[in-house]
């Protein structure tokens, strides 16, 4: 590691034997005169820094600390010093490299560069009492670069693990200073280390009183914001780019925010500005197109998505999924799983395979489809688990129940404890007319997680559905609507579970309220049987036949409909 310093070292002694007088020895030795005694000088510095160097080469880090030491204190040079400190520390001998910048400052009182190596050094052996005076020597020396070196103070500190003691430093520091935003931020970002949130947010607004379109401070001021509430730092960021509207960033992070708030049509507004600025830009264009496409824009989305496709964006990937997951909806399973291909890693990859099965399963090629899955590699027991349930569900898609359950059963013969397993096996197990097999998996399931709330209403609902156990269904749905108050299909289970309890009034506003929060075709079946059983066959027949006519292929409501209107 140090064997560059050989040369520099050898070429530092001979400076320091020969001052400017090597051609004059090297003419008196050729005319025989006897050498004078900074001969031997330069013999023992030659020597003792190719000692020092050779040591550090060797590894032998004590012998290079002393000779480089000694060499020091005998020559006092500021150059011999400097290397001294820089060994000396670089072997975490602090108390012996500050020695040496003491005597390389008594040396050279006005070196910038000794303060410096001393102000590091007094970091590194966590001396921060007596950094302070060094830094605001530091400090005030370098009055063109105050603002840059104010913004450093932190960073220098980072490692410090005493954040109150870091924080009475920077305060001391930049307090001379607190006309200058830098200071405040300085201030202000120690706080936050210190966890004085208060102090920490006062001193921003400080910072920004001073420089009001100072991007990096109020995004600083929007993260602290946003440990208390998100929508303070929303508040806040919306305040500043509007007086700020080219500030990027801000409006990047704000734009951010409100998705995480789910505020869809305001995030969009600022994406579409930020497109507008930045058209170009995968970070922008990717979060537009997924915006486009919750909002159920299908167009912007796909004109948002094959653009990324010519940018630089490095998760191509997620794009072709997305993509093909768009013409599956429009019906074009062709152009789907060619871009379902495209697919060759990432989060997205297990579920474009399964994607692509299942079009293989509708083209009536099942074999295909299966082949597909058992030829894709899940790299983790996670991704395992996913082609396991996707073999499940596509031999359930093609009616072959007992086929998808063997599956199931012997994947948890090796993953007994799977909860996933567990769940879809005991689905699986009641569609192929084993509802004592769904008890059991769902019981075991219940005994490693108690609260998982669709475990708890998927049994409920068996019971209600072969109308046993009614109070004991009614109790776990209940306790899984607690748990998951706005899901509209356990609200539908509770619909149902009233309806066989005898409480038709109370499940028709039970089943009107899921129907509302979600007009599946299982849901209208239920609430078109319970309209039916209080004498409103007219709305009963209304409200079924239009649930078939948008899901033709529903076998629950295929079922309800055979039943009450043959």
């Amino acid at each position: 590691m140090h064997a560059k310093y050989s040369v520099t070292a050898l070429a530092l002694c001979l400076a320091l034997a020969f001052p400017g007088q090597a051609a004059d020895k090297a003419g008196t030795a050729a005319k025989g005169t006897p050498p004078p005694a900074t001969e031997n000088i330069l013999a023992r510095t030659v020597f003792q820094s190719l000692l020092g160097e050779f040591a550090l080469q060797r590894g032998d880090t004590r012998l290079g600390v002393d000779a480089w030491s000694d060499l020091a204190q005998r020559t006092r040079d500021p150059k011999v010093l400097a290397r001294a400190v820089e060994v000396a520390g670089f072997a975490r001998q602090y108390d012996r490299a500050l020695a040496l910048t003491r005597l390389w400052l008594e040396v050279e009182p006005d070196s910038t560069r000794a303060r410096q190596a001393q102000s590091s050094l007094l970091v590194l052996a966590n001396r921060l009492e007596e950094l302070a005076p060094q830094m605001a020597v530091l400090l005030e020396r370098d009055k063109a670069n105050i603002a840059n070196n104010l913004m450093h103070l932190n960073r220098m500190l980072a490692r410090h693990e005493d954040k109150k003691a870091v924080q009475r430093l920077i305060d001391q520091l930049a307090s001379p200073y607190d006309s200058l935003p830098e200071a405040h931020f300085a201030m202000s970002q120690a706080a936050a280390g210190a966890g004085d949130d208060v102090r920490a947010q006062s001193e921003m607004e400080k910072a920004l009183l001073l420089r009001p379109d100072w991007e990096a401070a109020a995004l600083a001021r929007a993260q602290l914001q946003a440990r208390q509430s998100n929508a303070s730092a929303i508040a806040g960021l919306d305040g500043f780019v509007e007086r700020n509207p080219a500030a990027r960033e801000a409006r990047l992070t704000l734009a951010r925010l409100l998705l995480g708030e789910k505020r869809y049509a305001d995030a969009r507004r600022h994406f579409d500005r930020l497109l507008k600025d930045n058209p170009e830009s995968p970070e922008i264009i990717y979060p537009i197109a997924m915006l486009s496409l919750q909002q159920g824009d299908a167009k912007t989305g796909r004109q948002q998505l094959e653009k990324l496709l010519t940018t630089d964006f490095a998760d191509k990937s997620t794009v072709h999924f997305f993509l093909g997951q768009l013409d599956q909806e429009q019906k074009k399973p062709d152009a789907a799983l060619e871009h379902y291909r495209q697919v060759t890693s990432g989060n997205q990859y297990i579920a474009a395979r399964a994607r692509s099965a299942q079009i293989l399963l509708q083209q009536g090629k099942p074999d295909a489809a299966r082949e597909l899955l058992h030829n894709t590699r899940g790299g983790s027991a996670e991704e395992r688990t996913q082609l396991t349930m996707a073999e499940a569900q596509l031999l359930r898609d093609a009616g072959r129940h007992e086929e998808a359950y063997a599956v199931l059963a012997g994947a948890l013969a090796s993953q007994p404890d799977n909860p996933e397993l567990l769940y879809d096996a005991a689905l699986t197990a009641e569609r192929s007319g084993r509802p004592e097999l769904l008890e059991t998996h769902l019981k075991h399931l219940l005994t490693l997680r108690p609260e998982h709330a669709h475990a708890l209403n998927a049994l409920g609902y068996s019971w209600a559905e072969r109308n046993i156990r009614l109070d004991e269904a009614h109790d776990l749905i209940t306790r899984a609507l607690t748990l998951q108050p706005d899901d509209p299909f356990i609200t539908d289970s509770l619909g149902w579970v009233q309806y066989r309890q005898g409480r038709t009034e109370e499940a028709l506003k039970t089943l009107e309220r899921a129907y509302r929060s979600k007009p599946d075709p299982e849901i209208a079946a239920h609430l078109g049987e319970v309209l039916w059983s209080l004498g409103r066959k007219d709305d009963a027949k209304r409200l079924l036949t239009e649930a078939a006519r948008q899901h033709p292929d529903n076998e629950v409501l295929a079922a309800v409909i055979k039943k009450l209107l043959p």
